[in-house]
């Protein structure tokens, strides 16, 4: 039996296990460890688990997981993982890593992490929804009402319908309020549930949101807090210097026997 040390972040309350893999204290094709540590009644319990590893080419690679061991690319993940790397002594308050769908920059300032998320150059179109791949796909709906809807079983139609049963896709409601931000709930898939934000998702409501009018930047209020989102647009359905902002909070930190 081994024991891990383990710190727990969250990002507007997308909650995950942080752990300095660079000694490769864990096995990272032990999908059933993943999932143990992350499940809310037998381990730790998380949104995802994130390994910190060594990176030849940027300051460190993040591996990230979901909860049910399918890997993704996280928002809200990659920068509690900018703030676990600099109080690991990793980076400063700026950042370069590896992550799933390539190369990201961050940077971190006050109680911010801004992170980079890579351009879109794509937007498909639904009727009245649209999809977009900020790094994870997403499905976006505007919606009325969005705080009585019951998330989990609507989002999980779309989630296995026809189109996305084999790959699956996060699903996004999204409302606008009264003092011009959005109101945005997540079904993500990898979880399988509504969680209280995801940071992937808020970016694509925020691209989404220009076809309503909606400018750089965005505020966005999801029921775990606030992000912001910033970008600049290049022609029809394009994205460049695409920044998702927000708080990453150091939650505590413990061992466990494996």
């Amino acid at each position: 039996m081994a024991v891990i040390h383990f710190y727990k972040y969250q990002g507007t309350g997308n909650d995950f296990i942080m752990i300095d893999n660079r000694q490769e204290v864990v096995d990272k094709t032990d999908l059933a460890l993943v999932k143990q540590l992350c499940h809310r009644r037998y381990g730790i319990g998380a949104d995802g688990l994130i390994l910190i590893e060594n990176s030849q080419e940027t300051d460190f690679e993040m591996i990230y997981f979901n909860s049910d061991g399918s890997k993704s690319f996280c928002g809200n993940g990659s920068r509690c993982a900018v703030s676990f790397a600099n109080y690991l002594g990793m980076v400063g308050d700026n950042a370069e890593f590896k992550a799933i769908d390539g190369f990201h920059e961050a940077y971190i300032m006050q109680d911010q992490v801004f992170l980079r998320m890579r351009n879109v150059e794509k937007v498909e179109q639904f009727e009245e929804d649209m999809f977009i791949n900020t790094g994870s796909p997403h499905y976006i709906r505007f919606v009325k009402e969005l705080a009585a809807m019951d998330v989990v079983e609507e989002g999980r139609k779309i989630r296995n319908s026809e189109l996305y049963k084999a790959e699956g896709t996060n699903v996004n409601f999204v409302e606008p309020t009264q003092e011009g931000k959005l109101y945005v709930r997540t079904y993500e898939r990898g979880v399988e549930d509504e969680t209280l934000s995801c940071g992937t998702g808020v970016t694509a409501a925020a691209l989404a949101s220009t076809y309503l009018g909606y400018s750089s930047p965005v505020k966005l209020l999801t029921p775990g807090g606030q992000l912001q989102v910033a970008f600049k647009t290049k022609g029809n359905d394009q994205f460049t210097d695409i920044y998702l902002s927000g708080p990453a909070t150091f939650v505590f930190k413990g061992e466990i026997n494996i």
